[in-house]
């Protein structure tokens, strides 16, 4: 792979010209435009560790992202200055890369359903096991059918930002190609006939069977490295490595900070495993000291490692980089740096005291319910009308109401496609915010009622 194709200005699904203004380069207008989207700002109503937290400090899934790519824009810009004297690219900046990494880092996230993690599992197991719905997954095959079987919010972005967002529009946000393949953290699709292929880049989908397609224009116009002729699997574009390292730099460090400010954690126990990642960790301790508040400290901290991971993650990739190019290094950044012991301390913390906290467990219990339930009765739904028109029972005709025209088809009729009725279903439920989804999920089981 080569990084004057790797950096393609090229905007999916728009055939004019690369923008020539130094002010405001392609790169940054890719980033504005997932800032201006719906979807990014519905992020704020969606959990990151702790749901439908009343704690107004907590992150959520868009201060998450804008903090991941704060970090990213900081990782993309230093590999960006190697890079281009490694290589003499002069028709590139270091911002350029900055830029890309900062755009994707800002939507890595945007596909993700309500409640996190637990909503994507949630929807996976209705996919397997519902009475209904499980029926009518099984009636599929190949790709179509893992897409449900194994969903992911990752291949949900991808959706989102290419055809969900502005959908009257060919590439939806027309975002470059270079921004698109840098947000594709794992660009293959669902099913792979029981193939293994090594490597971090292959360990879930990117894309739906829908969007193969538009993935495939991505991968040719960057010069992706395919990996079958028969399956759709490519190597990772490099800086996708950057955009995973800022995502895992976020989530580790950051959410222990949380846990401190919830009481999950002591003061003593953050202050300790921070400064353990940190190699002047007595004068980093010492100058403690100077700051009154604890929680000041705990924040001192955290940017202190975190601009610590950021050079080790730059120093490995740029170790690895001819090797990245070649599809020989596909392993996240996190994994290969020298602090990375310490760095995992974080990430057992978490799982030992954050992630099974009784208050998130309970209510991502709740939303597992909730998320199952909408797409139980409205697949129902879909189903009663597409089969039987205007013949459909009162109740899906009414129901059906609830639903947005762009989530069942062109005016209003649902597809005779059994594959694109149930993805227009998972794009409907899994845009929803933690809210809204336990909004609805209360008026369609009479739970809630207008005025009671």
């Amino acid at each position: 792979m080569q990084w004057p194709r790797l950096l393609s200005r090229k905007r999916l699904g728009s055939d004019a010209e690369p923008s020539l203004s130094t002010a405001r380069t392609d790169f940054q207008r890719d980033f504005d435009r997932v800032v201006f989207s719906s979807a990014f700002r519905r992020m704020q109503d969606k959990t990151q560790v702790f749901p439908l937290s009343k704690v107004d400090y907590v992150r959520t899934r868009l201060t998450h992202s804008l903090e991941a790519s704060c970090i990213g824009r900081s990782l993309g810009t230093l590999v960006g200055e190697q890079v281009i004297a490694r290589h003499g690219l002069h028709d590139f900046e270091s911002a350029d890369f900055g830029n890309i990494c900062a755009a994707a880092c800002l939507a890595h996230d945007i596909g993700n359903p309500p409640f996190g993690h637990s909503g994507e599992d949630a929807i996976r197991h209705w996919a397997e096991s519902a009475d209904y719905g499980a029926r009518r997954v099984a009636g599929l095959r190949g790709s179509q059918r893992e897409d449900f079987l194994a969903f992911e919010g990752n291949a949900q972005g991808f959706r989102i930002v290419t055809r969900l967002q502005n959908p009257d529009n060919p590439g939806g946000l027309q975002l470059t190609c270079a921004t698109l393949a840098a947000f594709t953290k794992y660009p293959r699709e669902s099913c792979l006939a029981g193939n293994r292929f090594e490597g971090v880049s292959a360990r879930k989908q990117g894309f739906t069977a829908a969007d193969r397609e538009s993935f495939e224009q991505v991968a040719k116009e960057v010069g992706l490295l395919r990996r079958d002729e028969r399956y759709a699997i490519w190597y990772r574009h490099p800086l996708a490595f950057l955009v995973e390292a800022a995502d895992d730099i976020a989530y580790r460090v950051i959410d222990i900070e949380d846990g401190y400010r919830l009481g999950h954690f002591s003061y003593d126990e953050v202050t300790g495993a921070f400064l353990d990642l940190l190699p002047d960790r007595e004068r980093q301790a010492a100058r403690l000291g100077g700051i009154r508040e604890p929680k000041d400290r705990i924040e001192f901290l955290r940017a202190k490692v975190i601009n610590q991971v950021i050079e080790q993650a730059l120093a490995c990739f740029m170790d690895n980089e001819q090797d990245i190019r070649a599809g020989r290094f596909d392993r996240p950044l996190l994994d290969e740096i020298p602090a990375r012991a310490q760095a995992d301390v974080l990430i057992e913390m978490a799982c030992q005291r954050i992630y099974c906290a009784p208050e998130v467990v309970s209510i991502q219990a709740a939303g597992f319910q909730v998320i199952h339930d909408l797409l139980e009765r409205f697949v129902q739904v879909l189903d009663d009308v597409a089969e039987h028109g205007e013949q459909a029972s009162p109740r899906s005709q009414m129901l059906i109401r609830l639903i947005p025209e762009q989530f069942i088809g062109h005016h209003r009729v649902p597809s005779p496609d059994p594959y694109l009725r149930l993805l227009m279903l998972t794009d409907f439920v899994s845009g929803m915010t933690d809210s809204y989804a336990v909004s609805l999920y209360k008026k369609v089981t009479g739970i809630s009622l207008p005025g009671g």
